[in-house]
């Protein structure tokens, strides 16, 4: 069986989940630590894709709602998978005007590149979400269902299109080629907004895309989801085109694929912030998450809305991190791998 993340290991944090989110810092924080100049999210990723989407609505929404007397800037810093990114925010010691979005390349940079960074360089401040992945297809294509691309991509090795090299897209691909024996040509971009344009434009054969970065193209008629690589159908009922709801995509599992993943869209600090600054934040990001406006990103982006602050937080990215090392040391993806 190829589990890259069983549903099984989100619920054990989820016990404490609500009381975090209610009570995550508003008291510490109405009487604490505030802004005094903008504040800085770093998306250590391309423009377009779904870090750069959900870092650019937290802008949107603080300003909207007037949550911040200070502006938010989002700034991409997409080089080395990211390692640009992630090495600006811990080089950013106390600096509590700097926070980075952060999806799982916050493991697999690192492991892969051998970059020196990791996640306790850096001070969690809550899980956003989690977001989910869909293999799909360009609209034209012949392929109606897993099998038929299975079939197609056995007989003939077919374009893959991903976000960076040996990062999540990869990392699906390969446990496709584990779980099938289809090889593929896996073809990195820079972000997956970049990613759907290049399979609308027939230049790749699929992806294995976010909801969130594809969604747009699927409304508009240009890509068909075959798949999702979850436990469990999406839960979204509405009709995101004349005859499709999230919840019509089968199972990876459904359609004879044993692939499963999900991914952390979570928001960090930089080291060494005050419990003060780090409620404060936590707090902010808690009002957010109860506008109108997230709630309608979390249902067009098909996301997972768990959430998580503190030492549950800490503890979940202590498990995704074993997870991912030995997810990136069986597909061969770890610095100094032969």
């Amino acid at each position: 069986m190829t589990n890259l993340l069983s549903r099984r290991s989100l619920t054990l944090g989820l016990g404490g989940t609500l009381t975090l989110a209610s009570i995550g810092g508003r008291s510490a924080a109405a009487a604490g630590w505030e802004p005094t100049r903008p504040v800085q999210i770093i998306v250590p990723a391309g423009t377009g894709g779904g870090a750069d989407q959900m870092a650019r609505a937290i802008q949107g929404i603080v300003s909207k709602h007037n949550l911040m007397r200070q502006p938010i800037v989002v700034v991409n810093k997409a080089g080395g998978a990211g390692a640009e990114g992630f090495l600006e925010a811990k080089g950013a010691r106390r600096n509590p005007h700097l926070l980075i979005i952060t999806l799982s390349n916050l493991f697999t940079t690192p492991m892969a590149t051998g970059v020196p960074f990791s996640w306790r360089d850096l001070t969690p401040i809550r899980m956003m979400a989690l977001d989910e992945f869909v293999l799909w297809v360009n609209a034209e294509s012949p392929w109606k269902t897993v099998a038929d691309y299975v079939t197609a991509a056995k007989a003939s090795r077919l374009r893959m299109g991903g976000t960076g090299s040996k990062q999540e897209d990869q990392i699906i691909t390969a446990a496709i080629t584990r779980a099938t024996g289809a090889p593929f040509n896996y073809v990195p971009f820079r972000g997956g907004g970049e990613v759907a344009v290049q399979l609308v434009g027939k230049h790749i054969d699929s992806t294995v895309n976010n909801p969130i970065e594809a969604v747009t193209h699927w409304r508009a008629g240009a890509l068909r989801p075959l798949c999702v690589f979850d436990s469990q159908r999406l839960s979204g009922t509405e009709k995101m085109t004349e005859t499709m709801a999230w919840s019509d995509i089968p199972t990876a599992k459904e359609s004879g694929l044993d692939v499963e993943y999900l991914m952390l869209r979570g928001i960090m600090g930089a080291p060494g912030l005050t419990p003060q600054q780090v409620a404060f934040h936590a707090d902010l990001l808690a009002k957010v998450r109860e506008t109108p406006e997230w709630r309608e990103l979390m249902s067009q982006g098909a996301f997972n809305t768990t959430t998580m602050t503190g030492d549950a937080f800490a503890a979940w990215l202590e498990r995704e991190e074993q997870r991912h090392r030995a997810l990136m040391q069986e597909a061969g993806f770890l610095a100094g791998q032969s």
